[in-house]
């Protein structure tokens, strides 16, 4: 179930966030995030905490991503990491490129 989820959220051509809305780097992640002017419906963020099955769904991160923290940023189907990857992405100028490559920028 869990794995089917993420699966269909991150397909497309949008950026999805599993966070956990206490969570420094979840909020690190949004902030950088925030800095950019997304097409409507192309930025969505899933908070996993009051899940029933948050477990089953980090296991699969880990299965996935090679990690089971949040936040899991997805850019499109790829996975770039969490908050500190967005940050340092960000200043590098290669996430506002990544961003662009799938038409999420308006």
């Amino acid at each position: 179930m869990a794995q089917e989820f993420v699966q269909a959220k991150i397909k497309g051509d949008k950026v999805v966030l599993f966070i956990k809305p206490t969570c420094s780097y979840c909020i690190m992640a949004k902030e950088v995030l925030a800095k950019y002017k997304f097409k409507p419906g192309h930025l969505e963020c899933i908070d996993i905490s009051g899940r029933s099955d948050m477990d089953s769904m980090q296991d699969y991160f880990m299965e996935l991503t090679g990690a089971r923290t949040v936040p899991r940023v997805f850019i499109g189907e790829e996975c770039i990491g969490g908050g500190s990857d967005v940050a340092a992405l960000d200043k590098s100028g290669n996430l506002k490129d990544m961003l662009r490559s799938i038409g999420a920028l308006q």
